[in-house]
């Protein structure tokens, strides 16, 4: 909250460069800014995630595309990241809301599941957590996972595979047919069945 980038100081009207109230710059989908020549990658782009990786991938993306032959753009929809608080919140894709705004609520299906891990059963000094939580957002037309949540322990490490598996375009069906490690967390992103359209609760059934 509150980052501002520190763009006011370095002439930018003498170059034509518009930049925001905050100091950033709204650039296109090659970074280009309202100067054709100028370029904005990082945190100084108006609207984009505020992450070290994201701005040196966005680098040598550019670079490349610059001074090497190289094409590829950056692609800041599926960017997998995590907040680190005591309980991790992982995600890759955008929210289930801006899926919706997207591709219209009628055209996405919302798996979803609330699970305590097994390894909490036997940790006395965790009684009362079994709020462990995980969303799967499936286009319905090429079921296409475009969205995944996940709050629970060490959900960054699992959400680095399901971002590689996001960028290979996987599909619902091809996550419900890889067989689950048990018993781990990560396994609860597999074979989901509840969706949040059908049925709010995202309570786990037994075997």
């Amino acid at each position: 909250m509150g980052r501002y980038a520190l763009t006011a100081n370095i002439n930018l009207d003498a170059a034509g460069v518009v930049a925001e109230k905050n100091g950033k710059f709204k650039v296109n989908d090659c970074e280009q800014t309202n100067v054709e020549n100028i370029y904005a990658i990082g945190d100084v782009i108006y609207g984009q995630l505020e992450l070290t990786p994201v701005a040196i991938k966005a680098g040598k993306l550019l670079s490349k595309r610059l001074f090497a032959g190289g094409t590829a753009k950056m692609d800041y929809d599926s960017v997998p990241t995590t907040v680190f608080t005591p309980l991790e919140y992982g995600c890759c894709g955008l929210t289930e809301d801006e899926r919706k705004e997207k591709f219209g609520a009628e055209n996405i299906s919302t798996y979803h599941i609330n699970f305590q891990p097994l390894e909490w059963q036997y940790n006395k000094m965790r009684p009362d957590s079994h709020n462990c939580y995980v969303k799967i957002i499936v286009k319905k037309d090429n079921d296409l996972v475009i969205g995944y949540h996940l709050l629970a322990p060490n959900a960054g490490e699992i959400t680095q595979g399901i971002g590689i598996a996001m960028k290979c375009g996987v599909t619902k069906e091809q996550m419900d047919s890889c067989v689950g490690i048990h018993p781990t967390i990560a396994e609860d992103s597999i074979g989901l069945t509840m969706t949040k359209e059908e049925n709010p609760d995202a309570t786990k059934g037994g075997c």
